[in-house]
């Protein structure tokens, strides 16, 4: 036999080497083709969001698994931040395409003195509405903004401790909303997607910090002026006559007597229903 002639045993016995270790390899390699994706992030209303790192997940021992590209989508915004919307030069003022359907709002709470009977009345016709808290208050009462919550009430952001903004510098107008971002966040479990400035007083860096931020601005078609306490009488009637499809009304929770406000709410939500009309919340999507 030649020197470079090879036993037939010794062949057979290579020979199958070679096969088992084809096989190992396409059997790791189906393995990490055919592992199924892992949960994605919930797509928001009206708009999908980039995908972020799965929160809690234990990081891999080295050599346990094949390496693999990470998805660009991991180097996104957090889950839970709301996408950017456009800088505004104006808040909105009535919610457009919205036929038969009013918002209901209410500024400055939550107040248990007032903020408790407005859950109630809401509550008792199914009605929804918006409420822009501020931010020591709402850390003060955390069990009336987890109430409004799981009512389906929007929770906006009306800065944390009402201040006029034109006065503020552009790191005050941003502390105020990032502080109140923060505990709406911590207490309902999504921030705030939109935001009111305190007295109507918007300006320029209002508008881009507050869009940095995630919330669009809103504020209001009809004002009940109850924070003069004109009178029950007078805040229904201004409701009434102010009615329309899209209309937003502002009221507040807070900041005051707010009784006659309560009063007002418990007269003229069901006759605004039994006009046909719908007391709902708006989508920062569809505006």
């Amino acid at each position: 036999m030649k020197n470079d002639q090879m036993p037939p045993g010794r062949r057979a016995l290579l020979g199958w080497a070679a096969v088992l270790g084809v096989a190992t390899t396409a059997r790791f390699l189906t393995a990490d083709t055919a592992e199924p994706p892992g949960p994605g992030v919930p797509a928001d209303t009206g708009a999908g969001s980039a995908a972020g790192p799965q929160a809690g997940a234990a990081p891999k021992a080295p050599g346990r698994a094949p390496y693999r590209l990470q998805p660009m989508a991991g180097y996104g915004p957090h889950r839970g931040a709301p996408a950017r919307p456009p800088v505004r030069r104006a808040p909105i003022l009535r919610i457009p395409g919205r036929a038969r359907s009013m918002v209901l709002s209410f500024d400055d709470g939550p107040d248990p003195r007032y903020t408790k009977d407005i859950l109630r009345i809401l509550r008792r016709h199914d009605a929804r509405a918006m409420f822009f808290v501020c931010g020591e208050m709402a850390a003060a009462h955390p069990d009336l903004l987890r109430e409004m919550a799981a009512d389906g009430h929007v929770i906006g952001n009306h800065t944390w401790s009402h201040p006029l903004l034109s006065r503020l510098t552009r790191a005050g107008i941003r502390r105020q909303m990032e502080r109140t971002c923060e505990v709406v966040e911590a207490v309902a479990g999504t921030p705030p997607v939109w935001f009111r400035a305190p007295y109507g007083a918007w300006n320029r860096a209002a508008f881009e910090i507050g869009a940095d931020l995630g919330m669009e601005p809103l504020a209001w078609t009809v004002d009940t002026l109850d924070w003069r306490t004109p009178g029950t009488g007078a805040i229904v009637r201004r409701v009434l006559r102010g009615a329309g499809p899209g209309v937003v009304v502002l009221s507040h929770d807070a900041g005051g007597n707010r009784s006659q406000s309560v009063r007002a709410l418990r007269r003229y939500l069901p006759e605004l229903l039994d006009e046909g009309y719908r007391l709902t919340v708006p989508s920062r999507y569809r505006v």
